[in-house]
Formats: structure tokens, C-alpha cells, sequence
């Protein structure tokens, strides 16, 4: 890595003609992905450091220019260097919303993320980015059997168990498909928006983007792996965005009632944390980025609640606090 830092810098001074550049350490994400700060005349840019062999900046090119098309916060890229993997971007600063985020600002700073949400979702492309299919959601929710469960625990589940599994997975799936299909951030959580003077927030980490269900990125937002709400509290803003979903045009009258739509983010949100779940294992055993693991406990204990509320995901409710029980 270090010798990446100095073709990084090389790049800094010579390509961007910034002699005197002193490049700081950002942070670093779930990726391969690197993040420097630098600081030219008065000014702070960021330095994306993406390995080709292991990242392409293809769809973080392309996505940006999509998301600043609408008016959405989100990086400047500034200057390229893609066979090295390198890009200049705008800074959006270091305010990240879960350091900010308390319950007297809330409801406020949710308030701004939710309406670049339905700008999102009401404007943003319904072509053009990969579908979020069954194949895809049901190889996300298999981390959580493989890595979690199998690599993490050691269990190697009965068959009955992995027959249930599957079907709550099928299950799971047929929600996500059943929904109005929108463009997804896919990332939509407090460890990806950035608090900002104007036009908040700022949006990062959007290069997965999707065509998939219009609950996905509510759900991530609301129900966040990282710091969690009061349950109705969740449901009153979830159903707040309904109506604004509704006169945005994002969803019909006609497809689908309150209710209902509280189902499609309830169990929306099991795909997704299922999912989480098993990442933060994997980045544990394969990538040696054990930080994530203590957040498993609070990603599970969304499934496991939804999962006690519908008949229909009772076994996979009884798997998951077994695998609670044995963290």
C-alpha cells in the first residue's frame, strides 16, 4: 500500500502540478477503496485512491454524474487518472451524520435526507443501472448463512433449518421484486451522509446504485446498522414518507396502502440487515476488518423484531435468535 501513497503523491505533485501537496489519511470504507485529504490555496479536495485490479471507478464516474445531474450533493470529480485509480474529488467535509445525529436534530436532519431521497427516486434514472434481481438479493442474504453462520459460528445448519432458510430468503425476495422499482443508493445510512452548511446532506458511497424496491434505501436510513431509533418513532417517519412518496409521484394510490407499505419496509429491511450481517463477517475473516463485528448484535436485532411480527418469517425469527444467543 505504501507504494500506491507514492504513486498517489507523485500524481498530486506532478500531474496536478501541486508541488507542495501534503497528502492526509480520510478514511478508508468496506472496500479496497482509500480516501486522502489535501489542501491546495485555501482550499480542501479529496483523493480517491481505488486499486484498478480491485475496484473500477467506472460506476462511481457514472453515478456521480447522474446524482449531480438532479441537484444532488454529492463529490465533484475534478481530475482523473483511471489506469492508475486515481481521482480528485470535491470535499464534502467531515461532518459524518453519525457523529451529529442526536434526538434534538433528528427529525430535521432525517427531514433533509428523506426529501434527497424522493429527489432521488422521483427524478433519478428507472434504466440504465443494474437491477437489483432475485439472484442478486438472494447472494446477498446467503452472506449471512455462509459467512455468519458458517464461517463466523462454525454451525452447519440441519436440513430442515436450511430449507426454511431458503424459503424465508424466496420470501424476502418476492417483497423486494413486488415493489415499485426506483434508483438505489444502496448505502443510505448515516456513515454515508455528510452534515453541510447548504444543501444538506452531503451523499458519498452511492457506486452500487441499482433499479430496485422504493423501501431499500428508507429502511437503511431508518433502521441503520449503526445507531437505532425508537420503533414508532421509525414507523411515523417511514409512513411520513409514504405520503410524501405519494405526492411525488414515486409510488400510485393504486399500488399500495399503508399497511402495506409498512410490510414492504419491515421486511425490506431483513434483506438488507441479513445482508449486513453477513458482510460485517466477512470483512472480519477474509478482509481482517474486524470493526464491524459489534455491529452485528444491533443489525440482528432488527431481524429478529420484524421476524416476531409476521407468521410468515417466525423460523427464520427462531434461526436468528439462536444466532443472537451464540454471538
Amino acid at each position: 500500500m505504501s507504494d500506491r501513497l507514492d504513486r498517489l503523491q507523485q500524481w498530486t505533485r506532478g500531474q496536478l502540478g501541486w508541488p507542495d501537496a501534503d497528502l492526509k489519511a480520510a478514511s478508508a470504507d468496506a472496500s479496497f477503496r482509500r480516501y486522502f485529504r489535501v489542501q491546495q490555496q485555501g482550499e480542501s479536495y479529496v483523493l480517491m485512491d481505488a486499486p484498478p485490479e480491485k475496484e473500477d471507478c467506472g460506476p462511481f464516474i457514472h453515478v456521480s454524474q447522474l446524482l449531480l445531474s438532479l441537484g444532488l450533493h454529492v463529490p465533484e470529480i475534478l481530475a482523473s487518472d483511471l489506469d492508475q485509480g486515481f481521482l480528485l474529488l470535491s470535499d464534502l467535509g467531515t461532518r459524518l451524520y453519525l457523529d451529529e445525529l442526536n434526538d434534538n436534530n433528528v427529525d430535521r436532519l432525517y427531514g433533509d435526507a428523506l426529501g434527497a431521497l424522493a429527489t432521488l427516486q422521483s427524478c433519478g434514472p428507472d434504466s440504465g443501472l443494474p437491477l437489483y434481481n432475485r439472484k442478486l438479493l438472494l447472494s446477498e442474504m446467503s452472506l449471512f448463512r455462509d459467512w455468519l453462520i458458517g464461517t463466523h459460528l462454525g454451525v452447519k445448519l440441519g436440513e430442515s433449518q436450511q430449507d426454511d432458510l431458503q424459503r424465508s430468503f424466496e420470501c424476502l425476495a418476492d417483497n423486494a421484486l413486488e415493489q415499485p422499482q426506483v434508483c438505489v443508493h444502496r448505502d443510505y445510512h448515516s456513515r454515508n451522509l455528510m452534515l453541510s452548511a447548504r444543501h444538506n446532506p452531503g451523499i458519498l458511497d452511492y457506486q452500487d446504485a441499482v433499479i430496485g424496491p422504493v423501501t431499500y434505501d428508507l429502511v437503511s436510513l431508518l433502521r441503520d446498522c449503526y445507531i437505532s431509533w425508537p420503533g414508532q418513532r421509525v414507523e411515523d417517519w417511514a409512513l411520513g414518507y409514504f405520503e410524501l412518496a405519494l405526492q411525488s409521484g414515486i409510488i400510485r394510490p393504486d399500488q399500495v396502502n399503508e399497511q402495506q407499505f409498512l410490510k414492504w419496509f419491515d421486511w425490506m429491511g431483513v434483506q438488507r440487515h441479513l445482508k449486513a450481517a453477513g458482510i460485517f463477517a466477512r470483512l472480519n475473516h477474509r478482509d481482517g476488518k474486524p470493526g464491524y463485528m459489534n455491529d452485528i448484535p444491533r443489525t440482528l436485532g432488527y431481524v429478529s423484531e420484524v421476524c416476531s411480527r409476521y407468521s410468515e418469517l417466525a423460523e427464520l425469527g427462531d434461526i436468528t435468535e439462536t444466532v443472537i444467543n451464540r454471538l
